[in-house]
């Protein structure tokens, strides 16, 4: 016979099941009706003006994109910072680069991630490296961050300049929040959660490959279509070739055929079939 402390253990058990059970319906069922409320028609306009890939998507995967940029605006805390004042304009614009990447996959809408931190410009960021062992601190540029402790940082000059040109092959937006999938797993090293059907090993080969020979390539001062900053370390590698994807396919099809093929099987999107 179970004892009354078993008893209470299971009692608590079931009503923590039920909890979290409940609050995923809860959020699931308020995110299907953010998905089906009208998308405004000047957030329709923001996108045309200061997103250039918005331009380009099917009308199917355009119109899922509006019901995801609704339920990221609604779950994401933005804040302005170095006396940046957001707009409405700029939440849209970075909302809709951010649920890009999920459009065809599982769309977590980065569980992680709490807030958008957006700085006018380049902001200063403490950074430390060992020199001779000892560690030290020095002052470092960034145009975006992002941690798994829930927050996101972005430059806002970067944000405009490279959603509307299409042709740069960089995207910061897009460049951060690749971080955020390969962070869902705890850890950031180049390896997001992948699909069952999607093969761990054959990533780890093709994208471990391309990175060793992008390394030998910088240190050769070799141009590629992949930016040279993807060397710095797998995760790093990751960003870039998600930039790269979206903004260079034919590019990065062509020099890199594989790795295309490993990335359009991930993100399931070819934006190569895009007008």
């Amino acid at each position: 016979m179970l004892s009354g402390p078993v008893f209470l253990i299971l009692g608590l058990l079931v009503l923590v099941s039920a909890f979290i059970i409940g609050r995923k319906h809860l959020r699931n069922t308020r995110r299907q009706r953010l998905m089906k409320q009208p998308f405004p028609r000047e957030w329709e306009e923001i996108l045309r003006e200061n997103v250039a890939l918005y331009k380009h998507l099917p009308e199917d995967l355009r119109e899922r994109l509006h019901g995801y940029i609704n339920v990221f605006l609604d779950e994401k805390n933005f804040e302005g910072c170095g006396g940046l004042q957001l707009t409405e304009a700029m939440k849209v614009t970075i909302a809709a680069q951010a649920c890009l990447l999920l459009l065809k996959g599982n769309a977590t809408f980065y569980p992680r991630l709490k807030s958008i931190v957006v700085y006018p410009g380049a902001y200063i960021a403490k950074q430390t490296t060992l020199v001779g062992g000892i560690p030290v601190q020095t002052d470092s540029a960034r145009l975006g961050e992002s941690w798994n402790s829930g927050e996101l940082v972005l430059a806002w000059d970067h944000v405009k300049q490279e959603s509307v040109d299409i042709r740069d092959g960089h995207n910061v937006v897009l460049h951060e929040f690749s971080h955020q999938l390969d962070q869902e797993d705890g850890r950031a090293d180049g390896a997001p959660i992948l699909d069952q059907g999607t093969s761990y090993v054959a990533w780890a080969r093709i994208l471990g490959r391309e990175y060793g020979e992008l390394v030998e390539k910088v240190k050769k001062h070799h141009k590629d279509v992949i930016d040279s900053y993807g060397a710095t370390n797998p995760a790093e590698f990751f960003a870039v070739i998600t930039e790269a994807f979206f903004k260079k396919p034919a590019k990065l099809k062509q020099k890199h055929p594989e790795l295309y093929e490993e990335l359009k099987l991930y993100y399931k999107m070819d934006p190569l079939q895009w007008d």
